[in-house]
């Protein structure tokens, strides 16, 4: 379950709430919940694309034996094909993965991406509201699935301001020397699932291998995430000369603790309907170099636009506005931090009651609360 479903789920449960959560995987603490109700699906061999078919007849199972009770149905993008509200974190037909791999590993992406885009279409089309995680979802729901924009409410995401916040100089440097890093080496991040080329560690490989070959850049790099290319990327930089600055730390359950080790972070994705790392990294006071169509983009004032990178695949200039900002970092610290400010006083909960409002304004006045969810693909 990923964090914007959890914190929904939680709050629900906190204010009293029966819950029923249809999903492979809860987290232990909400499951062990007096007032949950978990109905565990299937993900054989741990593939999203195996589990989608057991989450869709399993939430619609479960909102057909509760409709007796009238219940509020949650369901996230195509997850589930059942006329409820519809919480839209990723917009399948906005984006067509792109791969290193070839031959049928290519192939069953492209497989998997189609009926991810007609479970998506089924859904959408039975939605009586849509709520979207950012503007730029709201245009991708209507440019892309013809969701008319009086279906869509965007609410933003929320933080858990008590571990994403600004770290002093000291701060910083005892994080990286928990981490096993050199505690007055400046670091950048890069954090993002390596399966495909969405998240775009390419263009930061490529950017970091202009950087590094200037003796004058001071910075090391850190990779949080992990995936099915990630032993490709491993290759490659055992073949570069500046592998050494390099801290692979792969998939993290903390990345509070490692961006309190780091100084910005790096993410060009191709496509991004809001960004969650990059709004913690924002929250956490990182100069964070974000995709400038990426929904948390958005949020980004006029002060910090020189870290909005406006073709994600463009390497040459991610490390033009990389070697740019630390030449004159102290320029941007009182920006980042007022905007670190501004994003940490909206937390968890806040998103959650909009949420909670918006389904409570389409549904009649009912019982339980039923979601259909998997963790966030």
């Amino acid at each position: 379950m990923d964090m914007a479903n959890f914190a929904l789920a939680d709050y629900a449960v906190r204010r009293g709430r029966e819950v029923h959560l249809v999903a492979h995987r809860v987290a232990p603490d909400l499951a062990s919940a007096r007032n949950v109700v978990v109905h565990r699906v299937p993900k054989p061999a741990r593939s999203y694309a195996a589990a989608a078919p057991f989450v869709d007849i399993g939430g619609r199972r479960w909102a057909r034996r509760l409709s007796g009770r009238r219940p509020r149905v949650l369901v996230n993008g195509g997850n589930c094909v059942w006329p409820a509200t519809n919480w839209v974190h990723y917009v399948h037909a906005a984006y067509t993965p792109e791969t290193l791999r070839g031959g049928a590993a290519r192939w069953r992406r492209q497989l998997v991406h189609r009926m991810f885009l007609a479970f998506e279409r089924a859904a959408l089309r039975r939605a009586s509201l849509v709520i979207a995680n950012s503007a730029r979802t709201a245009e991708d729901l209507h440019a892309h699935l013809g969701v008319e924009p009086r279906r869509i409410r965007t609410i933003y995401y929320g933080i858990d301001a008590t571990r994403f916040y600004p770290r002093s100089p000291g701060e910083r440097r005892a994080a990286r020397e928990a981490l096993g890093w050199a505690p007055d080496v400046p670091v950048a991040a890069f954090v993002g699932a390596l399966g495909d080329l969405r998240k775009g560690f390419d263009a930061v490989f490529e950017a970091w291998s202009e950087l590094a070959a200037d003796p004058q850049w001071p910075c090391h790099l850190a990779v949080i995430g992990s995936g099915a290319d990630a032993p490709y990327w491993k290759r490659r930089l055992e073949q570069v000369p500046w592998a050494a600055g390099v801290h692979f730390v792969g998939f993290s359950s903390d990345v509070a603790g490692v961006l309190a080790a780091c100084d910005a972070l790096i993410s060009p994705t191709r496509y991004e309907a809001y960004g969650l790392a990059a709004h913690e990294a924002l929250c956490s006071g990182l100069a964070t170099f974000v995709t400038s169509t990426a929904g948390v983009a958005e949020r980004i004032p006029p002060e910090l636009k020189d870290f909005l990178i406006p073709d994600p695949r463009d390497a040459r200039d991610v490390a033009r506005r990389l070697r740019e900002w630390w030449s004159a970092r102290d320029r941007y610290v009182e920006a980042q931090l007022a905007l670190a400010q501004v994003l940490r006083r909206r937390s968890w909960d806040d998103m959650a009651a909009e949420v909670l409002t918006v389904i409570e304004s389409v549904e009649a006045t009912l019982d339980p609360f039923v979601a259909g969810q998997t963790s966030a693909r």
